[in-house]
């Protein structure tokens, strides 16, 4: 089991690569750096991230109600109150990069999720 080191956002719009960051064990900086991108991230950036380190992932887009829907690691595609928002799912907590470490889903009306297999 990898052991998932909590990264807080930079900016309110880098929940994508400080989620990318905890997966790969760098720094939300360094992702920005790569993607030449400090805004948000989308789909094809993200999956970009995880080929670039072999992270495998599920190409298939889940939806989840509740906790028990889903697997051991994945990453969430979240609709906030807000706005979307990334976030990581890992061994029973969520890695909300907004939010901090949690036991259920932050606030949201419609919660997808990518697996990951590490």
């Amino acid at each position: 089991m990898k052991q998932i080191k909590y990264i807080h956002e930079p900016t309110d719009l880098q929940c994508g690569q400080a989620v990318l960051a905890m997966l790969t064990d760098n720094t939300p900086e360094k992702i920005c750096e790569i993607l030449e991108n400090t805004r948000e991230t989308d789909l094809k950036e993200m999956k970009k991230i995880l080929d670039m380190f072999n992270i495998r992932y599920s190409s298939e887009r889940k939806s989840a109600l509740k906790k028990a829907d889903l697997p051991e690691v994945c990453i969430l595609s979240l609709e906030t109150p807000r706005c979307w928002h990334w976030s990581l799912y890992a061994y029973g907590k969520f890695y909300d990069p907004e939010h901090g470490v949690l036991d259920d889903f932050p606030i949201a009306n419609r919660k997808f999720f990518w697996e990951i297999f590490l």
